[in-house]
């Protein structure tokens, strides 16, 4: 089959109250385009009527429409690699499920790519999220970008494009853990980033709890870079050498005021005025290290990432299902 211009990826996961309003907007900014295109949705174990949506939808439109169909729930993150996978566009696109970020904007993103440039990243004008959200992610930006010297302005955004080159790049790894905007951003030649509209979810509730947030970070964080294992080297040294100098000065000071010789023989077996905070600080880098040990442990077991059920596409002979039992696709766990 001839590769379409564009390859739309979209993970789903429980969005059958908002899918109808997707199928209404998404395919006709994409026929308005004048561009061969496909569009890949990927089920990622929805327990409600979304499977059954997306087949409705594979029925109305067999020619542009390809659903991929999970065994079980792995993460938006497996859902968007399993679409790259099975994506044959020269450029691909991703594009949430919820209508936050329009597909109207698509053709945006297609448009600054003709400029040379190989990877776009999208960027919310106003958010219309909670106050909470904002700062947060403002906060893991600023960290992200001195940590892993990955600059992107709104890495919240799922409104990207990616050249063929990069899609190729990300297929070929074989990581467990990682964070796919950053991973391309390292594979880019001419990055770049756009102004993209942010609407309120139209329909269902977010995904994303805050300790799926703080783990997404952990991702980027760890998957990208070791200077957090590095700083905290350095500032356990530096807490160890202020540590032993205080209870020094302590020690003298409490020999001095002591009456006795007996007083002054107890002040040196009294706790370190540090005890907790140094106790609190050894957890922490312990937690640290393990959050690295555990990803080695996760990759060398080599569990595949995700199983899919089926697959719905279009051949030369008509539409078919692809159902021959549980595919397995590269080394990683559920999430």
């Amino acid at each position: 089959m001839s590769a379409p211009a564009v390859s739309v990826v979209i993970p789903v996961y429980n969005e059958e109250q908002g899918l109808e309003n997707l199928f209404a907007r998404l395919y006709p900014a994409l026929d308005a385009l004048g561009l061969g295109y496909e569009v890949i949705f990927v089920d990622d174990g929805s327990r409600d009527r979304s499977a059954a949506l997306l087949r409705g939808q594979f029925q109305k439109r067999p020619d542009v429409t390809r659903v991929v169909f999970f065994n079980g729930n792995f993460g938006q993150h497996m859902a968007i690699l399993a679409g790259f996978e099975h994506s044959r566009g020269k450029r691909i696109v991703t594009l949430d499920a919820d209508l936050q970020n329009p597909p109207e904007e698509i053709g945006r993103l297609l448009a600054k790519m003709g400029e040379g440039f190989d990877y776009v990243g999208g960027v919310r004008r106003e958010r219309r999220d909670t106050t909470f959200r904002r700062w947060a992610s403002q906060a893991m930006n600023w960290l992200r970008e001195r940590i892993t010297n990955i600059r992107m302005t709104d890495q919240g955004c799922m409104l990207r494009a990616y050249s063929r080159d990069i899609i190729d790049a990300i297929n070929a790894c074989r990581e467990v853990n990682t964070f796919i905007p950053a991973l391309a951003y390292t594979f880019a030649q001419r990055p770049t980033e756009i102004a993209v509209e942010h609407a309120l979810r139209s329909a269902g509730e977010s995904k994303y709890s805050l300790y799926r947030l703080i783990q997404l970070n952990f991702d980027l964080i760890t998957g990208f870079s070791i200077r957090p294992l590095q700083m905290f080297s350095l500032f356990g040294m530096l807490v160890a050498a202020a540590s032993v100098l205080a209870y020094v000065i302590v020690i003298i000071q409490r020999w001095i005021l002591a009456e006795t010789f007996k007083e002054a023989l107890l002040a040196v077996w009294d706790r370190d005025i540090l005890q907790f905070f140094l106790t609190g600080m050894l957890l922490f880098g312990l937690g640290l290290i393990g959050e690295y040990v555990g990803r080695i442990y996760e990759q060398v077991r080599q569990r595949p990432r995700y199983l899919i059920q089926a697959i719905l596409e279009n051949q030369d002979s008509g539409s078919r299902i692809q159902d021959s039992g549980i595919a397995a696709r590269s080394a990683a766990p559920k999430s």
